[in-house]
């Protein structure tokens, strides 16, 4: 890192790498530390190397831009930064710092940025935006993934995580992982949502040289890598950025936009230089860690004034998104960017030429909702409402979507995506596997929070890991393994993933049948097809399917077979499906049924 930044570009907004200027770098004899706080009266430094005395931060242009050159200051060593303002004298971690300390401390930590090779050139080669590929995510909090019985707080590292979560998502056919929030932050409970170090990987599982590992370590083993990133807010904690300077630097001025409704401080992106601090961050995670995509929380907060469409569109937090992800697509094009946003507003993920956001995904939180209040109601009341299950593909090809299950949803209150669903026991988990094949099937990639694959009852918690124990249970092991089996099916069928964003790749067969609750969907590639039939009720039926020409009816999945604890013999001879006579297809109560067509 050459440490060169130039001064106006920082002021224009048009700086990705301000991290190799600003913070801690290290040199032959000593560090270097800089930070920008242009309203402070006074800066200095503090740490292990001077015995925690101040030392006068220097201003070389006489800009906010402070530095000094610490000689015989190394690796590992902590620091902060003294800021003399409005506000009083008032210590802080550093901003653009590498590292720090385990809360409730927050020195930050000198660290060296190349001292890790990686060895996933042919992963970083082969590498795509995955819009005809697989793309099927695994959310996971690495906190609470594994909890390690010999830790007080019960983490593993980020290497010592590294063979576990292989071997999970191996098993249940997962493209990728994408880590809830990694940035340093205070509060456990925040889930990394509010964060304090944007270039600092959380000390909770170690250092940035052992997340370079994992990720490393997952390339090498065929997994893509997604982080959690938020640009929307950090956390209020008087040593982090609220008030940097003595100023309102990174947050709105105090007004009735500067705090969230969840106790955090909004970015201010009218100031060039925090559009600077935000991209920079992001591009820092991809370039230095080989992240394969960002996936940015909270987007409605920053396209709307307070995430309030009633206040209008934030111009400014809208040209920083569209120029920040036009940029980051220009770095590494083969990157993703994904967006959670619960609004309508219109091109997302269109290109930033075309006036759009530039996003790769969004999160198609209208089919999240629906899906699941289809699935909260009994057989009865379903007939009244096909379109939770139809109405999403009446703009689907408006935007890419992505399919999320996330945490958001099995957690305060709302129970799992199992419990939501209505009826017995039995009955819940007949339609758990009709739900994820309905997920599977229909147009889009597709998330899921970690613990779903084994259908938990209880909410998630950050402090304790899945209940894996319910692998005991043969219901709960059954859904397992029919799970694997639906996402090995999503990872090597074309149908199901090649032109998830192509009209012509998708056809509904059967769409608003009220009386009997049974949907049917055809799905294209150029290397196939394949057709899936729903029974959402809680009676045997019988569909009629009458192709356009002849084929066979391949059976490829069905979710009622008996080693997924279901009622139906397992038969996979084919059907002849006759152009104008058709054939019968025999639906059990809340079950489901995949044909490739041949």
């Amino acid at each position: 890192m050459n440490g060169v930044m130039n001064t106006q570009d920082f002021y224009m907004g048009t700086v990705f790498n301000a991290y190799q200027y600003f913070g801690a770098h290290i040199k032959e004899d000593g560090v270097v530390f800089r930070t920008f706080a242009p309203g402070a009266n006074k800066v200095a430094i503090i740490g292990e190397f001077n015995g925690w005395q101040e030392w006068e931060m220097k201003q070389p242009e006489r800009a906010g831009f402070y530095e000094l050159f610490v000689k015989g200051a190394k690796e590992g060593q902590m620091y902060k930064f003294v800021i003399y303002g409005q506000n009083g004298r008032v210590e802080h971690c550093d901003p653009y710092g590498f590292g720090m300390e385990l809360r409730p401390q927050f020195a930050s930590i000198v660290r060296r940025m190349d001292d890790y090779t990686f060895h996933d050139e042919q992963w970083m080669d082969k590498r795509t935006r995955c819009y005809d590929k697989p793309l099927n995510i695994y959310e996971c909090h690495l906190g609470s993934f594994k909890t390690n019985p010999a830790d007080p707080n019960g983490w593993y590292t980020y290497e010592q995580l590294a063979d576990p979560l292989i071997e999970y998502v191996k098993k249940y056919n997962y493209t990728h992982v994408e880590m809830m929030p990694l940035a340093e932050y205070p509060f456990d409970g925040s889930w990394g949502y509010q964060g304090t170090g944007y270039f600092a990987p959380t000390s909770r599982y170690g250092t940035a040289k052992q997340l370079k590992m994992l990720v490393d370590r997952l390339h090498q083993a065929g997994i893509g890598v997604i982080l959690d990133f938020v640009p929307a807010h950090f956390a209020l904690d008087y040593y982090g950025l609220r008030m940097y300077d003595g100023t309102p630097l990174y947050e709105y001025p105090n007004s009735d936009v500067s705090e969230s409704e969840w106790g955090t401080c909004n970015f201010i992106f009218s100031r060039r230089e925090v559009c600077c601090f935000m991209q920079s961050a992001a591009n820092y995670w991809l370039t230095e860690y080989h992240f394969d995509g960002l996936r940015m929380d909270a987007i409605s907060r920053i396209i709307y004034w307070m995430g309030n469409e009633a206040r209008g569109v934030n111009g400014n937090a809208v040209d920083f998104v569209r120029n920040m992800n036009a940029g980051l697509h220009k770095r590494h094009p083969s990157a993703m960017l994904i967006a959670e946003d619960s609004t309508a507003f219109q091109g997302c993920t269109h290109p930033a030429s075309e006036g759009g956001l530039d996003f790769d995904y969004k999160w198609d939180l209208g089919w999240m909702n629906d899906t699941l209040d289809y699935m909260k109601k009994q057989s009865d009341e379903r007939v009244q409402c096909p379109e939770k299950l139809t109405f999403s593909m009446m703009y689907f090809y408006n935007e890419r979507h992505m399919l999320p299950f996330s945490h958001d949803e099995v957690v305060h209150g709302k129970k799992t995506i199992v419990d939501k669903i209505f009826g017995s026991y039995e009955e819940k988990f007949a339609q758990l596997r009709s739900l994820y094949m309905y997920m599977v099937v229909h147009p889009g990639k597709t998330l899921n929070f970690m613990g779903n694959e084994i259908a938990m009852f209880r909410e998630w918690d950050e402090t304790k890991e899945p209940d894996y124990f319910l692998l005991g249970y043969p219901m709960h092991d059954a859904f397992s393994k029919y799970y694997a089996e639906l996402m090995k099916l999503a990872k090597e069928e074309p149908s199901l993933y090649e032109k998830d964003y192509d009209p012509k790749g998708f056809h509904w067969v059967c769409m608003n049948d009220q009386k009997h609750n049974v949907y049917g969907i055809e799905r294209l590639s150029d290397e196939g097809a394949t057709v899936t039939f729903f029974n959402f009720s809680n009676k045997p039926q019988v569909y009629h399917y009458t192709p356009a020409k002849d084929h066979s009816l391949v059976p490829v999945l069905h979710s009622d077979w008996q080693r997924w604890n279901g009622t139906t013999k397992e038969d996979h001879e084919s059907l002849w499906a006759a152009a104008g006579y058709g054939v019968d297809i025999h639906l059990p109560a809340f079950g489901s049924e995949m044909f490739r067509e041949a």
